[in-house]
């Protein structure tokens, strides 16, 4: 089977982890540290550097740990189990596609500052697609692409510092506080999104040559030189232009350039900088698939994303599904540069904050793994950080009119990932989908006519045909939605057999039901067979609704249901794909040719008829026993 390949040495996993981390960060954010606390934001920048490089140190530690493609999901996986580890990767992934249409967003504002819309919608969406080709084309492809933006990168910053540092004004620093002293703290959340990128290198440990040695010194060295350039590209930014004219500047490097080279070096800045921003673009289109590779392997996301493409050895279909986050991301997002900054950082703290905590967790969980490289204090360091993070959030909400709608916002795409954290569950594991089927049948009752309408239930019994006096046996009732109609439709000598996995759909639907002594229900708690004591005459139609696709062995359970039927007997399923018109069923659900050798091989004869609904596809399996 197709797996990742060690490729990247030591000196190109240094670039990319510098070209991942920095982002637009130093291209936006030391004017927007400017414009909150003056010159005193070098202390801002001074202080988030100490806290950067130490956290790099216990991401450090943790990649020498577990160098796997998922990152800082592998590492609260390892600390947390399954469920925190699913919403920390969640969390991860979409701040990494906001992150991506933020920086493209931000770097085409850089280009065209007074563009159209659409031309720069026009511009981001060439971008993503180009980057996500190059990222399904393979790892050293990536690779190149990758070095060269970082040192384009750097380029660009040593271009603008190196004449600051002759041209530097003393006098712009007078005088030095001119806010609050709190001001310096909530700089520190501003200018945060600087030093963020830590897991998009983590996630290439897989595909690095020694990772569990090599990570550590990519992560932390990185982090030091990012660092270095950023409190010396501040100083000597503030040190050549006043900061109540630096502060307020929306392209704050195109001004540099044309302070240092005139008009025409502003253009040439202009473009370096816009390709250095759509460089750190890159660095995240082409890591984060990784992430879902490692997820889906994992089964804490659809098994799909878990396929390795045989020729370009990438995570070719993860791929495919960012490139749609993100162009769905970009278009609503154009424009909002600040709004998307101001999102993305409470999700990557809250997210750091856990990756931090799992480093204490697995000193005490696991003190005997091996550690190519100890953080230290990494018992008491780590939870500093993190409470100093959940300040940080907190300043933010006191300070920044409108940060409690973005925490909002933020919390609600996290907690997006709860209700699919269980969909994911169910869809691999047979005891999830007990217990969450036992827990929705009081909701399913009240929501029948949403999750299963009435025209749908008409387009069944179409294809059920006549049932006056007919036996019936349905396999998985559930809540008796259809079992009532079917009730009906049997009579006067006809009989309903009614079976569920869940022992409270059962008791709910019989409950309503009382009177029909000709309907019977009985629990299967097996999802692997259909062998059952029950005494059943010769059934003449068999039907069922949303529970083939739950079946852990759908051939077998066909085969024993199949023998219950008599020849010529009617045979309708259905069940559902395409969530939300984006998450799969599991894949031999959308399989036509599948699901007809599977009822063929159980004595059926059916056509296969798939049809879209509001929310997800409608699959009809329907034919007879021959």
């Amino acid at each position: 089977m197709p797996a990742l390949k060690k490729v990247l040495s030591y000196p190109a996993i240094l670039l990319i982890t510098i070209n991942s981390i920095m982002g637009t960060g130093i291209f936006f954010l030391p004017a927007v540290g400017a414009g909150a606390a003056g010159p005193a934001s070098i202390i801002s920048w001074l202080i988030l550097s100490l806290i950067s490089i130490y956290i790099a140190m216990c991401f450090g530690e943790l990649s020498s740990m577990y160098p796997k493609s998922g990152g800082i999901y592998e590492y609260c996986k390892q600390a947390y189990g399954r469920f925190f580890s699913f919403i920390i990767g969640w969390m991860t992934v979409i701040a990494g596609n906001v992150t991506i249409a933020m920086l493209v967003v931000g770097g085409v504002q850089y280009l065209i500052p007074l563009g159209s819309i659409w031309i720069k919608i026009g511009i981001s969406l060439l971008m993503v697609f180009l980057f996500n080709y190059i990222a399904f084309r393979g790892m050293k492809t990536s690779a190149i692409m990758l070095v060269i933006f970082a040192f384009i990168t750097l380029a660009a910053l040593f271009g603008l510092l190196v004449p600051g540092l002759f041209k530097f004004q003393l006098s712009n620093f007078k005088p030095f506080f001119v806010f609050p002293a709190s001001s310096i703290v909530l700089t520190i959340f501003l200018i945060a999104e600087t030093f963020f990128g830590w897991e998009t290198a983590t996630f290439l440990a897989e595909e690095t040559k020694d990772g569990q040695r090599v990570m550590p010194k990519a992560l932390i060295w990185g982090t030091v030189i990012i660092a270095i350039i950023s409190i010396i590209f501040v100083i000597t930014s503030l040190g050549v232009m006043p900061w109540n004219i630096f502060g307020v500047s929306s392209t704050p490097l195109t001004d540099l350039g044309i302070l240092h080279y005139g008009l025409s070096g502003g253009t040439v800045f202009t473009i370096l900088v816009y390709l250095a921003i759509i460089g750190s673009v890159a660095g995240w289109v082409v890591s984060a698939p990784r992430l879902l590779l490692a997820m889906a392997k994992d089964k804490l996301f659809m098994e799909q994303f878990a396929v390795i493409h045989p020729k370009n050895l990438t995570p070719h279909r993860a791929i495919i599904f960012q490139t749609v986050l993100t162009t769905i991301l970009v278009i609503v997002g154009a424009g909002s540069y600040t709004t998307m900054l101001h999102l993305l950082v409470p999700i990557v703290l809250i997210a750091y904050s856990f990756v931090l905590i799992s480093l204490v967790v697995l000193r005490y969980k696991k003190p005997h793994q091996k550690r190519y490289f100890t953080v230290p204090f990494g018992k008491v360091g780590p939870i500093l950080v993190s409470l100093f993070m959940v300040f940080l959030i907190g300043m933010w909400l006191t300070h920044t009119p409108g940060a409690v709608h973005i925490l909002k916002v933020a919390l609600s795409l996290m907690f997006l990932g709860i209700p699919l954290y269980f969909l994911v569950e169910m869809y691999h594991d047979s005891e999830a989908i007990y217990g969450v089927n036992e827990k929705l049948s009081y909701i399913l009752v009240i929501f029948e006519n949403l999750f299963f309408p009435i025209s749908l239930r008409s387009r069944i019994f179409l294809m059920l045909g006549e049932l006056k006096n007919k036996n019936v046996l349905e396999f998985g009732c559930s809540v008796g939605t259809i079992t009532r109609k079917l009730a009906q439709k049997v009579l006067p000598h006809g009989k309903v057999y009614a079976f569920d996995i869940i022992e409270h759909n059962l008791r709910v639907a019989a409950s309503h039901m009382k009177k029909h002594q000709h309907v019977k229900f009985f629990h299967h708690k097996h999802l692997d067979h259909f062998k059952t004591s029950v005494k059943l005459p010769k059934i003449d139609v068999l039907v069922s609704t949303g529970t083939l696709s739950y079946l852990q062995k759908p051939q077998i359970v066909l085969k024993h249901l199949g023998k219950k039927v008599k020849k010529g007997g009617r045979v309708v399923f259905l069940d559902y794909d395409r969530f939300f018109h984006l998450i799969p069923n599991v894949p031999w659900v959308g399989d036509e040719k599948k699901l007809k050798r599977m009822f063929k091989e159980a004595g059926f004869k059916v056509d296969v008829v798939k049809k879209q609904g509001l929310l997800w596809r409608h699959v009809f399996i329907h034919g007879k026993k021959v």
